[in-house]
C-alpha cells in the first residue's frame, strides 16, 4: 500500500485492537499492508495451503470458517466473521497451517499483512500483542470498562472483591497468650484502638478471639471475673482463610458464619485479621447485616424482606463492578440462606425438629442453585433426600415429609422464588427419595438413555446439600461419580442430546434470532457450556457442580490446554453479564423480579458487546467441538 487514504486509517481504527494501538504503530502496519479481493465462494486459507503467511482483515463483506475443506452447508459453517475482524491469529502465532478452512461467504475485501511484518508489529505494540494472545479475555476488558463507564462513577480507590487477602491487611496482628487476665485485654484494645484481640500459643497458631461485640455479651452483662484468663470467654471456633484467598471469599465466610472478622492463617500461624469494615468500609455493602436478618427472621415477611435486600444488595455490587463470577456465588449463598431459614422454621413448626425423621433428611438445591450461578430472575429446583427410620418405610416417611416439603416450596414462592413449572421441587413425591431410591433412579436414567432420563439426568447431576444430613448427599455423589464414569455409553449420550442445542450463530445473519428478533441468552448461551462442563466432570470424576470449576478441574484430566479453558470461561462470563444486565434494566423499568426473562434482540446491543457476543458463542462451538470430538460425534 503506497498511500495511505484517509478513509482507510478512519476504518482500522474503528476495531479492536487498532483502536487501542498507537497511531505511528498503525501506520506502520497500514504501510505494509495490501488489499485483496476473494470472490463468493472462494477458498481464502484452508489446511492443505502449509504454514499461513498473512494476517487478514476483514474491510467488506463476510467469512466463513468450515471445519472440512469441502464446500460447507450451513451445519458445517462454525464461525463466521464479519467487518473489522481479522483471522488466522492461531495458525499465525504458532507458525503452523489453520485448522479450518476460511471461505469468502460473500465477495469481500481484506487487507493482507505479511507474515513477517505480523511478527515486528507482535514485538513492536504491546496493545496488539495482548489482543493477538488473550483475544478474549482482551475484548471482555474493553466492555467491561465500558459497562463501568455505564453503571457508576465508582471512585478508583474502591476496594476489589477480587483483592487477595494479603493485599488489604492492614497491620500486623496484636495478639495475647492464652492465660493473660481478661483486664488486661480490655486495656490494650482500648490502647490501640482496636476491635479484637486473639490469643495465640509460642508459635503464633491462633486459639481464640475475643471482640467488642463479646463485650457486652460475655463480659459486662454477666459481670465475670476481669482477672480470669482470657480463653475462658473467647470465642474458639475460628474462621480462617490463607492469605491468597480473596477478598469475596471473607465476604462469603462473614455472611454465611455471622462473624465480623476471619483469621488469615498461613501454615498454621497467624498473620493477619481482616474485618467486616476492612471489606465493605469502601463497598458499603453490609452482608454481614443481612445474613444476620435471614437467619434470625421469624416470619415470612421477615425472609421477603431478606430476599428484597438479596436483590438490592446484587445491583449495588454490578454497579461497582463485581466480577459475575463473585456475583453469583454471592447471590446464590444468600438465596442459601433464605432456603435453610425456611426449611428449620417450616420443621420446626412441624413439630419433627429433633425426631429421627428430621435428624435424617437433606434438602438439595439444583439447577443454577446447585452450581452457585443463581442471578436476580431464578426459579426452585429443589429435592428431599431421606433415611428410613427403623419401623417404618420409605412411603410413609415421604406421606411425612411431603406436606412440610409442600408448605417449604410455597414460602421461597413468597419469598421471590417462583414455583418450577416442571414440577422439580421436593413436594413432588417423584423428588422426596430415600437414599436406596435415588440410587435407583440415577441408575435407571444412566442405564435408559432416554429423552426424559437424559433431560432428568442434566437437571439432577447438579444437587448439593443444603440443609440436613449432608453425608446423605455426599455419599449419593461419591456413588454417582463412581457409576457414571465408568458408563462410556450414558456419556456419549449425554453429549450427543447436549450438541443439539447449537449457539446461535448465524451464516446469512450475525445471529439466528427467534421470536422478536430476540436469543435466550440461558438456554442457548449459558447452557452449552453447563452441559459440556457437566459431562466433563463426570468423565473425569470431579465432584464439584460449578460450571467454571468443573471445567477447571477437568482440564488437567482431559489434558486440556488452560489458555483454551480460559477462554470458554470468559466467554460463559460474559454472557452471564449481558444476562444481568438484562435483569437490572428490566427491574429499573419496572419489571418484578418474577418476569425477568433472558430474551435479548442483539441488534440493540451496542458494537463491541455484539461483536464480544459472537465471540462468545464461537468459543461455546469451539467447546462444542471438543466435546464432539471427546466422544466421536
Amino acid at each position: 500500500m503506497s498511500a495511505i487514504h484517509p478513509s482507510e486509517l478512519s476504518f482500522i481504527t474503528k476495531h479492536a485492537p487498532f483502536d487501542r494501538m498507537e497511531l505511528g504503530h498503525v501506520l506502520w502496519m497500514l504501510e505494509r499492508m495490501h488489499l485483496g479481493y476473494y470472490a463468493e465462494g472462494e477458498v481464502i486459507v484452508s489446511p492443505d495451503q502449509g504454514v499461513v503467511d498473512r494476517l487478514f482483515v476483514i474491510k467488506q463483506g463476510v467469512v466463513h470458517g468450515e471445519q472440512n475443506v469441502a464446500k460447507a452447508s450451513d451445519a458445517d459453517t462454525w464461525l463466521e466473521l464479519m467487518e473489522g475482524e481479522c483471522f488466522p491469529l492461531g495458525a499465525l502465532l504458532a507458525n503452523r497451517s489453520v485448522a479450518s478452512t476460511y471461505r469468502a461467504g460473500t465477495d469481500i475485501f481484506c487487507y493482507e499483512l505479511p507474515a513477517a511484518a505480523f511478527s515486528e508489529l507482535i514485538g513492536m505494540s504491546a496493545a496488539f500483542r495482548d489482543f493477538c494472545t488473550r483475544r478474549i479475555a482482551n475484548l471482555l476488558e474493553h466492555s467491561k470498562q465500558v459497562i463501568q463507564a455505564q453503571y457508576s462513577q465508582s471512585s478508583v480507590e474502591q476496594q476489589s472483591l477480587a483483592s487477595p487477602l494479603s493485599a488489604i491487611i492492614r497491620r500486623a496482628p496484636i495478639t495475647c497468650t492464652p492465660d493473660v487476665t481478661v483486664r488486661s485485654v480490655l486495656t490494650i484494645m482500648k490502647e490501640q484502638r482496636i476491635g479484637s484481640m486473639v490469643a495465640a500459643d509460642g508459635e503464633g497458631r491462633p486459639l481464640g478471639i475475643v471482640t467488642l461485640h463479646d463485650v457486652l455479651d460475655r463480659i459486662a452483662i454477666p459481670q465475670i471475673d476481669l482477672d480470669q484468663p482470657v480463653i475462658n470467654v473467647m470465642s474458639t471456633q475460628l474462621s480462617s482463610l490463607p492469605p491468597q484467598a480473596l477478598a469475596h471469599e471473607a465476604a462469603l465466610l462473614m455472611a454465611k458464619q455471622g462473624f465480623r472478622h476471619v483469621l488469615i492463617v498461613e501454615n498454621e500461624r497467624l498473620v493477619g485479621l481482616v474485618s467486616e469494615k476492612d471489606l465493605f468500609a469502601l463497598q458499603r455493602v453490609g452482608l454481614r447485616q443481612i445474613g444476620a436478618s435471614i437467619r434470625h427472621a421469624e416470619t415470612v415477611e421477615g425472609l421477603r424482606q431478606g430476599a428484597a435486600d438479596i436483590r438490592h444488595m446484587a445491583r449495588n455490587m454490578m454497579a461497582q463492578g463485581v466480577a459475575p463470577e463473585q456475583l453469583t456465588q454471592f447471590i446464590s449463598t444468600f438465596n442459601d440462606l433464605i432456603a435453610e431459614r425456611i426449611v428449620e422454621l417450616e420443621c420446626k413448626a412441624s413439630g419433627i425438629t429433633g425426631t429421627p425423621l428430621h435428624d435424617g433428611l437433606c434438602w438439595l438445591a439444583l439447577g443454577s442453585e446447585g452450581r452457585f450461578e443463581q442471578t436476580l430472575n431464578t426459579d426452585q429446583d429443589n429435592a428431599l433426600i431421606f433415611k428410613v427410620p427403623d419401623g417404618m418405610t420409605a412411603d410413609q416417611v415421604r406421606e411425612k415429609l411431603l406436606p412440610i416439603a409442600r408448605r417449604i416450596n410455597e414460602t421461597l414462592d413468597q419469598c421471590g422464588f417462583p414455583l418450577c413449572k416442571g414440577e422439580i421441587m421436593a413436594s413432588n413425591p417423584k423428588w422426596c427419595l430415600s437414599l436406596e431410591e435415588w440410587k435407583r433412579a440415577f441408575s435407571a436414567w444412566i442405564s435408559g438413555g432416554s429423552p426424559e432420563a437424559l433431560l432428568h439426568a442434566s437437571i439432577f447431576f447438579d444437587f448439593r446439600p443444603l440443609y440436613g444430613q449432608f453425608d446423605l448427599a455426599q455419599d449419593l455423589r461419591g456413588w454417582l461419580g463412581r457409576v457414571a464414569s465408568d458408563n462410556s455409553r450414558f456419556l456419549h449420550m449425554m453429549a450427543e442430546n447436549a450438541l443439539r442445542n447449537r449457539p446461535p450463530l448465524g451464516v446469512v445473519r450475525d445471529f439466528v434470532v427467534g421470536k422478536e428478533n430476540k436469543i435466550d441468552l440461558k438456554l442457548n448461551g449459558i447452557t452449552p457450556f453447563v452441559d459440556a462442563a457437566r459431562i466433563f466432570s463426570l468423565a473425569s470424576g470431579v465432584t464439584d457442580t460449578n460450571t467454571i470449576q468443573r471445567l477447571r478441574l477437568s482440564a488437567e484430566k482431559m489434558r486440556i490446554d488452560n489458555t483454551e479453558i480460559d477462554a470458554w470461561i470468559d466467554a460463559l462470563l460474559f454472557i452471564q453479564v449481558l444476562r444481568m444486565r438484562r435483569h437490572d434494566e428490566a427491574s429499573a423499568q419496572g419489571v418484578d423480579d418474577q418476569a425477568l426473562d433472558n430474551l435479548i434482540d442483539p441488534e440493540k446491543l451496542n458494537e463491541l458487546d455484539r461483536r464480544i457476543l459472537k465471540e462468545a458463542f464461537r468459543q461455546a462451538r469451539k467447546l462444542q467441538a471438543r466435546l464432539a470430538m471427546e466422544y466421536h460425534l
